[in-house]
């Protein structure tokens, strides 16, 4: 089958658009190099960003799951990837499902629990910010019983930004690199390969990169070059936006399996690390969110001064905001001044930011005086302490924090109730065993029994950090989540065992940048609305007060929101949407 033309829409603008920019860059080089001296061939050099257009590629590949190595088990044909895996006949949503998916008949891949226009114009449809629509993400059918991730698929696109103590992936912070991720990816159980089948797993994958043909569907959507060829990068055949610089390249046919497999990861990080907010549509044009444009319309300040924290920004973006407001100066956002007809390309809402914008805005940015919130502040509500987890402009403070998530979804487990989970047995770092843990290659069989989807008759649940942090099989994120936990003390003072206790139920704090195209909300898929959403944080906060949240975030007892400040609040956050090309 083809691949909808949606995703051919996708690809072929962002390869046009790297395409572009290797064209300057060798112009670039021809300019300063003089008569004299010319540069190189591209045979030699490669085009710089191509290996964004040959990630692509292997994003979408359907053909490195366990299912299809089964497939060719049984005799089928390498370079048919038509299969029919059932994981991904359909699109999960929050109602009917989407029939059929974009890769119906084929078996799994990245983009498959990672959507962009793949489903634009489905009923029920629509576009992604690289997410799905479930509220756990489908995955193959094995022995194991799983047919759900334990999570939903959250947004790819700025997942790899810049931040403070180096990058963590994952809600749980489990993977020290977007290559670990990807690797641990494509080997593991999205792919349909249980833990114990990495070695398979990585044999297959290198198979199939030897053996394609470059005449499938998708490898026409693309260069019709065979991967092989593609990789090592000299042959004339390769079009100039597909040739690989030499830190891409690697010789198919003489490497090892593991060496093709980390060639694979290599070029797929490269078009992860890519995906960011706020670049240009195909026509040139920018993207823009509204808040964007009324902080440019208005001359306040988009980016940190030089040594300015994001908290010590948004303080200050608060003040300029209020400094105008009283003066009267502010000037409001009606369209989108960026597209002929002034709005959204992708989302239904106006492209505006008015004054119950401005109110959200200011209730996001506002933070208590102490905590808890004092009697006064409790009465006069409005106190959203947003800005403590969310500071702009990334709107996440990268850390990550126990909003209460965990806890509303096991008390809510027909014969759990309220309190359940904060009664629940939960392993001190003594008593915690390897079976306690999530399943691993080094040990295949634990329960995973809490890092699991809850259910009736059971005490499954998903603790979130406390499953990585000082877990032997784990060790390459945890001194990033160690200072996680110490909460910024220098030099930290607390035991690993009171590290462990501080990481339950905690998860890593999401952006909150074009949420529209990212719901359900969570980790969980807890909540189908940003109005869900706030009236959840209006009940934790209460629960955190009170001292009945178990390992609650202390930034919970800041937030005093009354019932007419949640519609400000979610229209701010609708502001933050913008069209991702």
């Amino acid at each position: 089958m083809t691949v909808m033309n949606p995703t051919l829409r996708t690809h072929q603008s962002k390869i046009a658009r790297i395409f572009a920019s290797s064209l300057l860059f060798l112009t670039g080089l021809v300019a300063c190099s003089g008569n004299e001296n010319t540069p190189p061939p591209l045979a030699a050099t490669g085009t710089p960003g191509a290996e964004e257009a040959v990630g692509e590629r292997l994003f979408l590949e359907t053909r490195f799951t366990q299912a299809f190595k089964v497939s060719l088990d049984n005799g089928g044909d390498i370079n048919d990837p038509n299969i029919n895996d059932r994981a991904v006949d359909i699109v999960e949503t929050l109602g009917a499902p989407i029939d059929p998916g974009p890769f119906k008949g084929l078996s799994m891949n990245c983009r498959a629990c990672h959507l962009v226009d793949d489903v634009l114009d489905a009923p029920r449809g629509g576009m992604r910010a690289y997410a799905d629509f479930a509220r756990r993400s489908p995955i193959p059918a094995r022995a194991d019983g799983k047919t759900v991730a334990v999570r939903n698929s959250p947004p790819l696109v700025n997942a790899a930004l810049d931040r403070p103590g180096g990058v963590l992936f994952h809600v749980d912070a489990e993977f020290n690199s977007m290559e670990d991720l990807i690797a641990a990816t494509f080997t593991g159980r999205n792919f349909g390969w249980l833990p114990g089948e990495r070695t398979q797993a990585i044999a297959h994958i290198a198979r199939v990169v030897r053996s394609d043909n470059g005449a499938g569907d998708l490898a026409k959507e693309f260069d019709g070059t065979p991967f092989r060829v593609l990789f090592g990068g000299t042959d004339a055949s390769i079009p100039e936006e597909f040739r690989l610089t030499s830190e891409f390249r690697k010789t198919i046919d003489s490497a090892t399996d593991q060496e093709v497999f980390d060639a694979v990861v290599k070029v797929v990080t490269a078009y992860v690390n890519g995906l960011l907010f706020s670049q240009n549509e195909d026509s040139g044009a920018p993207i823009r969110s509204p808040f964007d444009v009324f902080l440019e319309t208005n001359g306040l300040p988009q980016a940190l001064n030089p040594n300015e924290s994001p908290i010590d920004y948004s303080r200050r973006l608060l003040q300029l905001v209020k400094s105008r407001e009283s003066a009267g100066t502010l000037q409001f956002v009606t369209s989108n001044p960026n597209r002929t007809d002034g709005r959204f390309q992708f989302h239904a809402q106006p492209f505006s930011f008015g004054t119950r914008e401005l109110a959200g805005l200011k209730m996001f940015l506002t933070e208590p005086t102490a905590l808890p919130a004092t009697p006064a502040e409790l009465t006069a509500g409005k106190l959203g302490n947003c800005v403590a987890c969310h500071a702009a402009p990334n709107f996440t403070d990268f850390k990550a924090h126990n909003t209460g998530t965990t806890q509303k979804e096991y008390d809510e487990i027909p014969g759990h109730g309220d309190g359940a989970f904060r009664n629940l047995a939960i392993p001190t770092l003594a008593t915690r065993t390897t079976d306690d843990l999530p399943a691993t290659e080094q040990h295949p069989v634990a329960s995973e029994r809490f890092r699991s989807v809850p259910a009736a008759g059971t005490t499954l649940t998903d603790l979130g950090l406390w499953n990585v942090f000082a877990n032997p099989d784990m060790p390459a994120p945890q001194a990033k989540i160690r200072n996680i936990l110490c909460d910024d003390e220098q030099p930290c003072s607390a035991s690993q065992g009171e590290l462990l206790n501080r990481a339950t139920a905690r998860f890593k704090t999401p952006g909150l940048r074009d949420l529209g195209h990212s719901e359900p909300f969570m980790h969980n898929g807890q909540f189908d609305t940003l109005d869900d959403v706030i009236d959840f944080y209006v009940d934790v906060s209460d629960q955190a007060r009170a001292g009945t949240l178990r390992n609650g975030a202390p930034q919970l007892q800041g937030i005093v929101l009354k019932p007419g400040d949640i519609a400000p609040l979610v229209a701010f956050l609708k502001s933050l949407n913008e069209d991702y090309q």
